[in-house]
């Protein structure tokens, strides 16, 4: 009887180039597993990449809406101030003469009402006279010697100026101090 050996099997192989071929096979299986990980690391790192962006791109857009909604008023008030301007006029041009009858008193109340419906959304008047005189917020139209009073100081205002929330919608035309 022929004695068998251990080392080979019927195909003829040995057995250590079986073990070999597997290992062979095991290294190239975790060097694609260990790939398929790396590859699985950069698309997480994207993905956590983008939706950071996105979720910065979503905080972006509502806080842009918020403004502007906060300031979508500014427009109008814009073109509705030259009439306030008139109004005004139309009341300093009544009391220079004297009047008080009730269209004066209506004008008045025009007025006051507009003035009223601008405040409810946002939009005030600038302070200006006997303030300090602040570029941000007075235009200067002219310069006058006053007496008492310290250089840069608004003496008068020619047009009213008016902010939106916290920015300004049209500055004050003013006359400032020029020292004595």
């Amino acid at each position: 009887m022929a004695e068998s050996n251990p080392q080979t099997n019927g195909n003829g192989s040995s057995a250590e180039q079986q073990a070999a071929t597997v290992l062979d096979d095991l290294e190239a299986l975790k060097a694609r597993a260990a790939q398929a990980e790396q590859e699985r690391d950069q698309f997480l790192a994207l993905l956590q990449r983008t939706r950071a962006d996105f979720e910065n791109y979503e905080k972006r857009v509502l806080r842009d809406h918020a403004q502007e909604r906060r300031y979508l008023h500014g427009g109008l008030a814009k073109d509705l101030l030259p009439a306030l301007d008139n109004l005004e006029r139309a009341m300093h041009a009544a009391k220079q003469a004297g009047e008080e009858g009730p269209l004066v008193q209506g004008v008045a109340l025009v007025q006051s009402q507009l003035l009223d419906i601008l405040k409810r959304h946002g939009i005030s008047r600038i302070a200006a006279e006997g303030q300090p005189f602040d570029p941000a917020l007075h235009e200067a139209i002219m310069q006058q010697p006053a007496h008492g009073k310290p250089p840069g100081t608004v003496l008068q205002v020619a047009e009213q100026g008016f902010t939106i929330h916290d920015r300004v919608l049209r500055p004050a035309k003013v006359v400032v101090s020029a020292g004595a």
